[in-house]
């Protein structure tokens, strides 16, 4: 069953269900890969130049956060090393510390959030929900604000018949241990947003149901992101007659109705590619309604 408004809180009085209020439209969080093999060939670069360039466009197209990630996570992706990864992020971190916007850093590592923190990164965006490096939880308490995201396995593995006895609820059950986890190393769980991870270890209709039940997600009392520009799981939907699935180059349209549907269900925060086509479309959509 569905979980009702108000959960049981997880341990100590930071976690008792809050009610945020809702923000006149998501924020909009830009994706940029400083990496050759993110799935989307137009998010990514190898070269930081044209990674702090790409920043510096999303921003004047009206971006409120920055993500920069230098370690792909598409469904069977492997990993790099410690040195390639912050090789790759923390020339971007510096330069896109110059446009005046928040900088999130995409990783698992905590040398390389350490490092990123340094260089002017103040969001931590963590697929792993700082369950992978065991030094995670303790680099993430320097951050003011942290991304915990849902993933069922491995990016090399997520997508093996991934199984859930309720997504939604299985979901808010990890976060729950997750928060406490985070708080009882010494953080605070205002700080906190969270991402179901669409994609991530989840079949279409897991991917539909999260999206039916987005405004569960609030009931932790936690800001939430969503991250659905151009997935997979938008191509199944958009399939052909001959089930062939459009590229990730065609999967915009898609990508801008989940921007509206997460709207509707009062997501915080999008994590998008296309940052001027999505606050266009929102602003659209906030005006209809």
């Amino acid at each position: 069953m569905p979980l009702v408004a108000s959960p049981e809180p997880v341990s100590g009085p930071a976690f008792a269900a809050r009610r945020l209020p809702r923000m006149s439209r998501p924020r909009v969080m830009a994706i940029v890969n400083a990496t050759p093999d993110s799935f989307y060939e137009q998010s990514r670069t190898s070269d930081p130049d044209a990674a702090v360039l790409r920043c510096k466009w999303a921003v004047e197209d009206g971006a409120d956060f920055l993500d920069i990630g230098g370690e792909s996570t598409r469904p069977g992706s492997l990993g790099v090393s410690e040195k390639e990864e912050l090789a790759r992020v923390i020339p971007v971190v510096l330069g896109a510390s110059r446009f005046g916007v928040p900088v999130s850093i995409d990783t698992s590592k905590a040398a390389v959030a350490r490092a990123a923190r340094e260089a002017g990164a103040t969001i931590l965006n963590d697929v792993t929900a700082l369950s992978g490096d065991p030094e995670m939880l303790e680099a993430a308490l320097d951050f003011p604000f942290v991304v915990l995201m849902h993933m069922q396995g491995t990016p090399r593995s997520m997508q093996h018949a991934p199984s859930y006895r309720d997504v939604v609820g299985d979901i808010l059950a990890f976060f729950r241990g997750r928060l406490d986890a985070f708080v009882r190393a010494g953080g605070d769980a205002g700080r906190v947003w969270l991402d179901p991870g669409l994609g991530f270890g989840k079949d279409l209709s897991h991917n539909l149901e999260i999206l039916k039940r987005l405004p569960e997600f609030r009931a932790l009392g936690c800001r939430v992101l969503l991250g659905a520009s151009r997935k997979s799981f938008i191509g199944r939907l958009l399939a052909g007659p001959d089930g062939a699935l459009p590229p990730a180059e065609e999967r915009l349209e898609g990508s801008l109705a989940v921007a509206c549907r997460a709207a509707e269900a009062g997501v915080d925060v999008l994590r998008v590619h296309d940052v001027a086509a999505t606050i266009r479309t929102l602003k659209v959509f906030e005006a209809s309604r």
